[in-house]
């Protein structure tokens, strides 16, 4: 089968490591199944793990991918969970990893996942909406529905505006009755965060009209000082990544005199993800797709998502 996989990494050239080409048919344990891919997602996961970021040099080499939409053994139009675990939150299980880390991907022909980890999809997604979620949407909607106790219309910024989670963060947060915030250094970003649904938009650093109840922080080291200064007293920081740098300047002064919070977010689980359908089927939100390319054009996708040319997903069809 065709496949694009990781098979050298480096962390100042990822693209020297990716191949496209044939791959065997995947294993398929016990407890797991064989799910033909329509469309696949690619995330930042991908690129990190051709920079080295997370996978062991022996695993190597590894079909890529996260994300899938496509169709089980028996025919069934179903989303794939990339979190392969135990317990009700996967996320919450120590021995959790996701495809494409000790199992082969999804930017395949094929791919074998636990029978647990199969979401029925939504008739009203396209398979290509739906390899959307699993990753950046399901990270979104956690961060805002879970993590960040608001109410509806609360203020929320959203940082830098243009990757798969923010603009899922600026959408689902227009659907949920949040006023949305986004910042971007790039003009047209901005502009494109107002028509996905942001209420305003801001230069990185800008001062705000007022402070917000929640910044959605996954830029890390370039914004974590406005984000800070952003909050108002009581506010929350809600953390997923940090595409510029993991080691943020820490003003706890600030944090503990305004009684600020600062909590961590990853993907959601399994149930959640199946809630996140059933939201976007009720309230008509849609992922924002950048680019549908061909599987053998992964290549090109990728060399996007490195250069920073991205404003919403990029997703792949075998």
């Amino acid at each position: 089968m065709f496949a694009v996989t990781a098979t050298q990494t480096d962390p100042d050239n990822p693209l020297a490591g990716l191949t496209l080409g044939e791959r065997p048919e995947p294993e398929v344990p016990d407890g797991w199944t064989t799910v033909t891919v329509k469309a696949a997602a690619l995330n930042h996961h991908d690129l990190w793990t051709l920079k080295g970021v997370g996978i062991r040099q022996e695993r190597l080499p590894v079909v890529l991918g996260c994300d899938a939409a496509g169709l089980d053994e028996d025919g069934n139009e179903v989303i794939v969970h990339s979190v392969i675990g135990s317990g009700a939150d996967e996320t919450l299980d120590p021995k959790r990893s996701l495809l494409s880390e000790v199992h082969d991907g999804t930017f395949a022909e094929r791919v074998a996942v636990p029978r647990r980890n199969l979401v029925p999809k939504p008739a009203a997604l396209g398979f290509e909406e739906a390899a959307c979620l699993p990753t950046a949407w399901l990270t979104a909607y956690r961060m805002l529905f879970d993590r960040a106790g608001l109410e509806p219309g609360s203020t929320v910024l959203v940082q830098g505006a243009g990757g798969g989670v923010a603009t899922a963060l600026i959408a689902l947060g227009r659907a949920g009755g949040y006023r949305v915030w986004a910042t971007s250094r790039s003009e047209a970003k901005r502009a494109r965060a107002l028509e996905l649904g942001a209420d305003q938009v801001f230069e990185p650093g800008a001062r705000l009209p007022e402070r917000v109840d929640a910044v959605m922080e996954t830029v890390g080291q370039a914004t974590w000082d406005h984000s800070l200064k952003s909050l108002r007293p009581g506010g929350r920081i809600v953390v997923s990544g940090a595409t510029s740098g993991a080691v943020p300047p820490a003003d706890l002064n600030r944090v503990f005199f305004l009684q600020l919070s600062v909590v961590g977010s990853t993907m959601g689980s399994r149930d959640q993800l199946a809630r996140l359908a059933r939201f976007l089927e009720q309230t008509g939100t849609r992922p924002l797709i950048d680019r549908v390319l061909p599987l053998a054009q992964a290549r090109e996708g990728f060399a996007a998502m490195h250069g920073g040319e991205v404003f919403g997903k990029i997703v792949f069809t075998p």
